[in-house]
């Protein structure tokens, strides 16, 4: 669960288990230093606990070390588990600005014979406009990472994300590696990951649309690979004996129920291979599939699917699904577990065998749910559901009752079959997009959130005890605001199936939906704001695809609404903190800044000549002050205006600002603490000052970067030096001097 311009799957979902302390210099920006600037503190950086959010897309146990797990998540990152804490630890933050697209992971692979080898295969995205995919190798379990740049595109969050392994170590020879990809067709490595190169003899031919290799898996010293791209008659299921010479398998399943295999499991004990089909990549739009396995000594295949798709529901609908996780047990010949998905009126469900499929038992069926560490997963509903989205299935290889399973949102696990409860301590993926830090309340933090909608966190240490925000409850979130001389008086907007609009007189504890909203607000949520005392909201309207609409105003909290035809299309309103008739927008399609002094009621254009067509840009206030505007560009750098927007000064001082906010000031200090995520020299960062920009201090380091992380920000009113930092893939990481 990313922001940008489309939905969170597509262009983009605990506390950290490491905290870094680290002394961070002085970073001068173009303009010369102010004298007596001494080093920043050590800052510490840690997640506000969500717990999960996103889609957990393949989960890998050790065969050969107790306890150790890894999981790969579509866009953020990779973990690794360790039963003792019986926590997650973040594998990829490292990856920085520049790197953003390598945050979702397509693949990973350990080494049963070297323990401490672990591979990722990294790519978001294989659209043309992303970069290509690179392959991280680590000797130490993930602690430290050599890299190789690839030439081909990998999807981590493209459809097919839950299919896999398509990344494999060959049992045969630890030097030697294998890569399946989507448009690129099989690579081979002999040198642990560090070259790659086509593997020759691999007879499938790659499509520019297709999924390519959908999974590796090896069967003893035989490694089957798994193709995509079949039209459900010709072969998806080839293996090799010699790791040269690849051939189709014989007597394999065909159909629309076969079409193409997801996922694969080998019974070492039995020497089966089981392997699960759906007529589409999924996770979405899948409607057909089933379970097969070989018998690899013979070469006969067996039918084993636990429930055939297409009955008939409670409701009379169709019960469309396919199968999509499969792991055996290790210490119980005969004994797997697959996992349904796509199913969404019945709820996706685990099916467990112990007689080599004969017969199966629907895990869910017996299931108790605990979701009190993780309330969100109710979703506004009495009860949490088993999960959908299930792609990532894992039994523990030491414990035979220990089995987790991935959703669009969290880890489940078990230690008895029965009771389950989320197993995601430490990993948090959510997509964020909106933060305030109040100046008072018991929260230091509210924020709003992709796919999760908006939550109160009342700890920081813990999921918000509240869950998501019901009455109503929001998928993704497009806007929230807080009335600054009245923050109990909060705002939020975004898509729902209940109203897009809600109000909270308590300081976003409770929420009511607005009375009534305008028509376009179904389909197009824009952004919303208040002004300082509460009395007016101005919400603006943009459709995903980018379309624009005229905004629209209330003086009545949501009760009745009126177009202001002259506030620009499609702009962020923002709110003057100190004179409750002043309202503030920027058009980047023009580059003016416009204003109003009639409590949103007109808006005239005042300083033009500004950055126009800058693909990200902010306008924010200073606190406490009237007409203390800052404007951050990613192209042309900072701007600021004190006279309420009739003109602006540019700052030399960094040369790209993403997204800013401000904090309590430093002690002494006049003006409030300014935090950006932006470029001073080189490198995209986190940065602080305490001078008005005049001089900054990177808080951030090098081993905490998150990716893409230009979403927003937000500093805390009430301690010095806490700075809440949206990310696309890892939640909301928070960091303060320590």
């Amino acid at each position: 669960m990313h922001a940008t311009p489309l939905s969170r799957r597509t262009v983009l979902a605990g506390t950290a288990a490491a905290a870094a302390l680290t002394a961070l210099p002085v970073v001068q920006g173009r303009a010369e230093a102010a004298e007596g600037v001494t080093a920043a503190p050590a800052y510490r950086w840690r997640n506000a606990v969500i717990g999960g959010t996103g889609f957990v897309t393949g989960v890998l146990f050790h065969p050969a070390v107790r306890g150790l797990a890894y999981a790969r998540t579509d866009i953020g990152g990779a973990y690794r588990w360790d039963d003792r804490t019986a926590r997650w630890t973040p594998l990829t933050d490292h990856l920085g600005w520049d790197d953003w697209n390598l945050l979702g992971v397509e693949a990973m692979a350990v080494d049963p014979a070297h323990p401490g080898r672990l591979y990722l295969a990294l790519g978001t995205y294989a659209q043309s406009w992303a970069g290509n995919g690179a392959v991280l190798r680590s000797e130490d379990r993930g602690a430290t990472w050599a890299r190789t740049d690839l030439t081909v595109k990998l999807g981590g969050n493209e459809d097919g994300r839950g299919t896999g392994e398509r990344l494999l170590v060959d049992p045969r020879d630890s030097d030697t590696l294998w890569l399946g990809t989507r448009h690129d067709g099989l690579l081979k490595s002999t040198d642990r990951g560090a070259t790659w190169a086509a593997a020759a003899g691999f007879p499938a031919t790659p499509s520019a649309t297709g999924q390519g290799v959908t999974l590796l898996v090896a069967a003893g010293r035989v490694l089957y690979a798994g193709w995509g791209d079949s039209d459900g008659r010709a072969a998806n299921l080839y293996r090799t004996t010699d790791g040269s010479t690849w051939q189709a398998v014989p007597g394999q399943p065909s159909g629309a129920a076969a079409k193409l295999p997801v996922r694969a499991a080998y019974d070492c004990h039995t020497r089966e291979l089981y392997v699960t089909y759906a007529d589409a990549p999924g996770p979405n739009g899948q409607s057909d599939g089933s379970v097969h396995k070989l018998a690899t000594a013979t070469g006969k295949w067996s039918d084993v699917t636990p429930v055939r798709p297409g009955g008939t529901t409670a409701d009379g609908s169709t019960d469309a699904f396919a199968y999509g996780g499969v792991s055996v047990d290790a210490r119980r010949p005969g004994t797997v577990v697959v996992s349904t998905n796509n199913r969404w009126a019945p709820v996706d469900t685990l099916f467990r065998t112990t007689n080599g499929g004969r017969t199966w038992k629907s895990l869910k069926d017996s299931a108790v749910l605990d979701v009190s560490e993780t309330p969100f997963l109710t979703f506004g509903a009495d009860e949490p559901k088993f999960g959908w989205w299930i792609q990532a299935v894992a039994v523990d290889p030491y414990d035979s009752e220990h089995v987790v399973y991935g959703t669009g949102a969290t880890l489940y696990g078990t230690r008895d079959l029965k009771h389950w409860a989320p197993q995601i301590r430490g990993l948090e993926e959510t997509s964020v997009r909106q933060l305030i830090s109040p100046p008072t309340g018991t929260a230091h933090l509210i924020s709003g959130l992709g796919d999760v909608g908006v939550m109160y966190h009342d700890r920081l240490t813990a999921s918000p005890s509240r869950g998501m925000a019901a009455n109503p409850v929001f998928g993704s979130t497009t806007g929230l605001a807080q009335a600054a001389a009245r923050p109990s008086y909060v705002v939020r907007t975004g898509f729902g199936d209940h109203g897009n609009g809600a109000c909270s007189h308590d300081g976003g504890k409770t929420w009511a939906p607005f009375a009534a909203q305008p028509a376009i607000a179904k389909d197009a949520p824009g952004p919303i704001a208040t002004n300082s005392d509460g009395s007016v909201l101005l919400w603006s309207f943009v459709h995903w695809d980018g379309t624009k609409y005229p905004a629209q105003r209330s003086t009545d909290n949501g009760a009745t609404w009126s177009e202001v035809a002259s506030f620009p299309k499609g702009a962020t309103p923002l709110a003057d903190p100190a004179d409750p008739t002043r309202f503030y927008a920027y058009d980047t399609d023009t580059g003016t800044l416009f204003a109003s002094t009639d409590r949103g009621l007109t808006f005239t254009g005042r300083a033009g000549g500004l950055p126009s067509g800058d693909s990200q840009f902010q306008l924010a206030a200073a606190p406490g002050r009237s007409g203390d505007l800052w404007l951050s560009t990613k192209w042309n750098g900072l701007y600021r205006s004190t006279d309420g927007g009739a003109s602006f000064t540019e700052l030399t001082s960094c040369w790209a600002s993403y997204t800013l906010a401000f904090g309590k000031a430093a002690d002494g200090a006049a003006y409030p603490a300014v935090y950006m995520v932006g470029s001073t020299e080189t490198i995209t960062a986190v940065y602080r000052s305490d001078d008005g920009a005049r001089t900054w201090v990177r808080i951030n380091d090098d081993r905490h970067q998150w990716g893409w992380i230009g979403a927003t920000i937000a500093a805390d009113p009430r301690l010095y030096g806490r700075v809440y930092i949206a990310t696309n893939g890892r939640g909301i990481q928070y960091g303060e001097p320590v």
